[in-house]
């Protein structure tokens, strides 16, 4: 396979890595476990140009490209001459990486960013450093909800080949054997969620691996249960974009960040969270020392390949984020999404990747060999997904929201992630409170507003 990728490592602060990415726009239905041919498909007539030799140089953060798409470069290239070199950024450096290369106007082809309104407007400024792509073949076929999270004033500028269900539902994922033995139901209140941790606990066994030494995990949590806050406290995103609110002032937002800060008072991450690690997680949850994980809901897969096969995907369970008794579906529609830099030099050969991409074949091989995909979000296309037992007994328990998450719905929150993580952290170790927490997100929503000039912040 001809291809490249190189890692980056810069001194600067993060930015943010989103957590997130997301699902189908609409409730998955069951289906059987598809086969993955073992050649990847050949680019097709309309999306190959004449063979070059060309480089174009692609940026993103870790994790955010599968090796499933580094086969497809190679095949690309071979089919192409157009030769893809990956530059991998750590997730904590990633946006002041990229941001300096848009600003110098150089060396940059195609990058991916986190889709959603607020980094597509300020983190990006797509509008200035990315091309418009409505008129592309392919546009039209990504499902509306989805497109509508990369694209600015009524224009697409990014193609979102990412899995907005199986990659970027965040759940409990929960050791189905663990419970068992232990005599433990699935809680369907933050108080039963107490109650199976305390068991846990009591039995030696760490409730919940979470690494927050990364910087960005920590925080899905209290984003995640945004749409039960909106059940419980009617209106509260549109509020929060009008202004009319801040989330310290609500008593909602203030008890889940309080829940959620008392999960880590309360011992339910063990002593070793500041310093777990996020690539660990499966690798943990296979030594059967710890019960459950914050984790997409395709982490069933990744569980059994790392233990060899000896635990099963079947033997992980999921349910939704207990903050809050929430039992909502984690809508979250915002992933990864790949543009191309407005300045590049080689917009064609970028625009050839992306068709080859969104080829029907070429998304259904994705979903047939990236593990943590069960799906890509083209429904039009009649792609066949490979939902398990149990993610599918999930989708029929739990009920969709009528609200996303609160990253895809309260503007100028996603952009400050990796702040946010800090100050969790703080409150972990009781420097701030978590009113401080909430009090600071607010603080940087309001200069994220006026930067944008922002009419409901004057």
């Amino acid at each position: 396979m001809n291809k490249s990728v190189r890692v980056l490592v810069s001194l600067t602060t993060a930015a943010l890595v989103a957590a997130c990415s997301s699902t189908a726009t609409t409730p998955p239905s069951a289906a059987a476990p598809t086969v993955g041919p073992t050649t990847a498909p050949a680019p097709s007539v309309a999306a190959t140009p004449v063979k070059q030799n060309v480089t174009i140089e692609v940026m993103a953060s870790q994790d955010w490209i599968k090796p499933s798409e580094q086969v497809l470069a190679g095949k690309f290239e071979a089919q192409t001459g157009i030769h893809l070199d990956f530059q991998i950024i750590p997730s904590a450096n990633y946006f002041n990486v990229l941001q300096t290369k848009l600003n110098s106007g150089q060396g940059v082809d195609l990058f991916l960013g986190q889709a959603g309104k607020s980094d597509m407007k300020l983190t990006y400024k797509a509008d200035q450093n990315a091309v418009d792509l409505t008129n592309e073949a392919w546009a039209k076929t990504i499902d509306p909800v989805v497109a509508d999270q990369s694209s600015l004033s009524g224009k697409l500028y990014g193609a979102e080949v990412w899995d907005v269900v199986g990659a970027n539902y965040w759940v409990m994922s929960y050791n189905m054997d663990i419970f068992k033995a232990n005599n433990l139901t699935v809680p369907k209140t933050f108080a039963e969620f107490e109650t199976v941790c305390d068991t846990l606990k009591a039995k030696g066994i760490t409730p919940i691996y979470e690494p927050i030494s990364d910087g960005w995990h920590q925080v899905l949590w209290f984003p995640t249960a945004g749409a039960q806050m909106n059940v419980l406290e009617a209106g509260l995103d549109d509020n929060l974009n009008a202004n009319k609110t801040t989330f310290a002032a609500d008593a909602v937002a203030l008890k889940s960040m309080t829940q959620f800060g008392e999960l880590y008072t309360k011992g339910y991450f063990g002593p070793n969270a500041l310093s777990a690690k996020e690539a660990d997680t499966s690798k943990a949850m296979v030594s059967g020392k710890f019960a459950m994980t914050l984790s997409e809901i395709s982490r069933g897969t990744q569980i059994e390949a790392a233990s060899g096969g000896t635990l099963k995907a079947s033997s992980i369970g999921y349910f939704p984020v207990p903050l809050l008794d929430n039992q909502l579906q984690p809508a979250h529609p915002a992933g990864p999404t790949w543009m191309i830099s407005s300045k590049s030099k080689n917009i064609d050969a970028a625009k050839a990747w992306l068709a080859y991409m969104t080829q029907p074949d070429t998304l259904q091989w994705l979903i047939d060999n990236t593990p943590d995909f069960q799906t890509l979000p083209f429904a039009s296309l009649n792609l066949k997904a490979k939902w398990d037992a149990n993610q599918t007994a999930f989708f029929g328990a739990y009920a969709l929201p009528k609200t996303v998450v609160t990253q895809d719905a309260v503007t100028y929150f996603n952009p400050q992630w990796m702040d946010i993580g800090k100050d969790e952290v703080s409150m972990f170790t009781g420097k701030m409170k978590p009113a401080d927490v909430l009090k600071a997100i607010d603080t940087r929503r309001t200069t994220a507003a006026k930067t944008a000039k922002d009419p409901a912040w004057p």
